[in-house]
């Protein structure tokens, strides 16, 4: 149980409110509020949705973690939380005034997909569109929200379409309005395939082998591969990807060391106890204490 009383990180499904249009939905802070409210959860409380939110900050300050990132968002600024990734807010939503768009996976264009790089699983955050590009975005989002709270203007897949060419181009403009960090690039398709293949595989397999196999390239392609887009080998990059769930899980739930090696597929406690030491620097036990904030 963790310590709101579950067995594990909160995953929220997308569930349409009464009356919206599927697959996406628009929003203010208190909406939000109220929506997570009607579906019985606790807004503050880490969560893990099946679906994107790009949540914007228009007035006043906003904290969130992802993934143990933490972000102050003021004015302009953008955080996206990807599908999967456990999120959180660490203060008032009622101290600033923003918009939250969900959408779901599936929702946009292939074209749009690739292009924006949707479909990764995560992005450099926050997103804070510079100079023409901010104010781009921020003619786009007021005109989303102006159009999404239209439903009985146009038909019903009209006004789902209005929704989704927008949204389109809003995440095109936070995709490629600003310069990304170095080493943030999309890479080969060797490394895109190698990336949404561990997003897949982590907890069934850690052997950069075993991947080269099912995806038809030798090894030492996807590390050549890795090294370009990711600034690390393959191995690391899987090594990665395991960690971060397991602290995912050692953090927000109370399973034990055990339950949580043999999830990521390791044979026992003991070997789970040595990776996690080796890439973190301590004992699972000692991170979920120090991240928790508890004394010993």
């Amino acid at each position: 149980m963790d310590r709101n009383g579950r067995a594990d990180v909160t995953e929220v499904p997308y569930r349409a409110a009464a009356g919206a249009p599927p697959g996406a939905e628009v929003l203010d802070f208190p909406g939000l509020l109220a929506r997570a409210r009607g579906h019985g959860l606790d807004p503050y409380a880490p969560k893990r949705p099946a679906f994107h939110e790009l949540i914007t900050v228009k007035s006043g300050t906003l904290r969130a973690s992802v993934d143990f990132a933490e972000y102050e968002l003021t004015a302009g600024d953008w955080l996206w939380v990807r599908p999967g990734q456990v999120h959180h807010y660490d203060s008032d939503l009622t101290a600033a005034r923003g918009t939250v768009v969900l959408f779901l996976p599936g929702f946009l264009s292939t074209a749009t997909v690739a292009a924006a790089g949707v479909d990764r699983p995560a992005a450099p955050n926050p997103l804070t569109p510079a100079g023409a590009h901010a104010d781009a975005v921020g003619r786009v989002r007021d005109l989303l929200e102006d159009e999404y709270r239209r439903l009985g203007d146009l038909p019903l897949q009209v006004h789902i379409d209005v929704v989704r060419h927008l949204l389109s181009v809003l995440v095109l403009r936070l995709a490629h309005g600003r310069r990304e960090p170095d080493g943030a690039v999309t890479g080969s398709e060797a490394f895109r395939r190698f990336q949404q293949a561990v997003e897949r595989d982590f907890a069934r397999t850690h052997r950069v082998e075993d991947y080269a196999r099912d995806l038809g390239y030798s090894v030492r392609t996807l590390t050549r591969a890795t090294r370009a887009a990711a600034g690390c080998g393959a191995k690391r990059f899987i090594d990665d990807r395991v960690l971060l769930e397991a602290k995912r899980l050692l953090v927000h739930t109370e399973l034990s060391s055990h339950v949580i090696g043999d999830r990521l597929g390791f044979p026992d406690a003991t070997v789970f106890t040595k990776f996690f030491r080796q890439r973190a620097g301590e004992t699972p036990a000692a991170f979920r204490t120090r991240a928790r904030g508890a004394r010993p």
